[in-house]
């Protein structure tokens, strides 16, 4: 996940930098660093906030030539 793929995620599933922090169970500022370009999660903190918004119905979509992206899952 990128900084870019994890704003627009947040945006997809309509949650706050804070709702992920805490749907992850990482510090708040994990998320705004991260999203902000200044650092990049450890591992662990990374992979749990993808899965909070994998939960939330957020697919990731890999680079693929046309760009990394997101998209919500049919319900």
């Amino acid at each position: 996940m990128t900084p870019e793929q994890c704003r627009a995620a947040r945006g997809l599933a309509n949650i706050s930098q804070d709702d992920l922090a805490k749907a992850a169970r990482v510090g708040l500022s994990t998320v705004r660093n991260f999203e902000a370009g200044r650092s990049v999660p450890v591992a662990n903190n990374l992979t749990a906030m993808v899965q909070a918004m994998e939960r939330l119905g957020v697919v990731f979509i890999p680079e693929n030539g046309g760009g990394a992206g997101v998209r919500l899952r049919k319900k």
